[in-house]
């Protein structure tokens, strides 16, 4: 039997074209893609395509257009064997975050792609990675399990679980990496997967989709110069829930007591708040330095080595799914699909 794909485009660089008026690249409508890719005709799958909305470029992604990507896999899951998302780069690795949140016990492969270049243009490398991404979702184990059971990016020579990776290069067909965990597959003459990196659930459970995202938080990056007064102000957003705070080095911030203190008053009044490293490789290690464990001793909680995107948009799922300041807190530093280390 064929495999059964289904294709989701929802924009992005590999379905631009050029406005012949102003130069700009703009989304254009999935045919003109497919047309561009006649060797997808040459995989003996059984393909379909759905267009969510009108394509747009990634910067204008919201939860909005997640919860529409989930609930296309969700719709179609009992039909097809894998997924193929067709994303722009610049918000790719929050929508594969998101997903891995709000698809509980996914099972099937949803495999992320796009590119840096049109897939019109003669050296574009949207071709290859729409084909590899269809490949990969059809891959089978020997006993006939699907090999990727998880959100995962495909791009260029590697394939990376989504709530790892971050993009790298705003330039490089090689735009992903995951610093601390290692690529789920390589893709070479051939397409070897690290079975031993592969996310595989105990058991299997129906899926279940979490599509209610709460937008109620924020990022805060440290900088040297930040005054309490700055640090207040972004605190006191009305309706703000969760912070994620990131740190110097292995999670560290200024020992002021009034910084500190702060921190500890707006905690203690509901805020959660995650400490994440500003650094792409490594984690918090709260414990560590002093200029970590007063964060740690005031109730910020440790990210580990979660991206920002992974922190931010687990947040966002965890105060969706209608759960109090405590329980959010004692969830956060958890593993729910991957994403950190624990």
């Amino acid at each position: 039997m064929k495999p059964r794909i289904l294709i989701i485009y929802t924009g992005g660089t590999i379905g631009m074209i050029e406005n012949t008026v102003t130069g700009a690249l703009e989304p254009f409508d999935f045919d003109h893609l497919i047309d561009c890719v006649p060797k997808v005709k040459m995989l003996d799958y059984d393909i379909s395509h759905i267009q969510l909305t009108e394509p747009i470029d990634s910067s204008n992604m919201t939860p909005l257009h997640w919860g529409a990507i989930a609930g296309a896999v969700a719709d179609n899951y009992n039909s097809y064997d894998g997924f193929v998302v067709l994303h722009g780069t610049d918000t790719m690795a929050y929508t594969a975050s998101a997903l891995s949140f709000m698809l509980e016990n996914l099972s099937k492969p949803v495999i992320i792609t796009g590119s840096q270049l049109p897939i019109g243009e003669v050296r574009t490398d949207g071709e290859e990675n729409l084909i590899t991404a269809l490949e990969i979702a059809a891959c089978r184990t020997p006993g006939g399990d699907p090999q990727v059971q998880e959100v995962a990016i495909l791009f260029e020579n590697y394939l990376w679980r989504g709530n790892r990776a971050k993009k790298r290069s705003a330039t490089n067909f090689n735009a992903f990496k995951s610093y601390d965990y290692p690529e789920l597959a390589h893709i070479g003459l051939s397409i070897d997967f690290n079975q031993d990196a592969l996310l595989r659930l105990p058991f299997r459970r129906p899926l279940k989709v979490n599509r209610t995202m709460d937008v109620n938080v924020s990022f805060i990056d440290l900088f040297p110069g930040l005054s309490v007064e700055a640090l207040e102000y972004k605190l006191a957003q009305p309706g703000l829930k969760g912070i994620v705070l990131r740190t110097y080095g292995a999670g560290n911030a200024p020992t002021d007591e009034r910084f500190i203190e702060l921190i500890r008053r707006r905690i203690a009044e509901g805020l959660v708040v995650v400490n994440i490293s500003q650094c792409d490789a490594g984690g918090v290690m709260p414990h560590r330095y002093a200029a970590g464990d007063a964060l740690a001793l005031a109730g910020v909680i440790s990210g580990g080595d979660m991206t920002g995107e992974a922190a931010i948009t687990k947040l966002m799922h965890l105060f969706g799914l209608g759960l109090t300041p405590e329980e959010v807190s004692n969830l956060v530093g958890a593993s729910l699909c991957g994403e950190i280390t624990v």
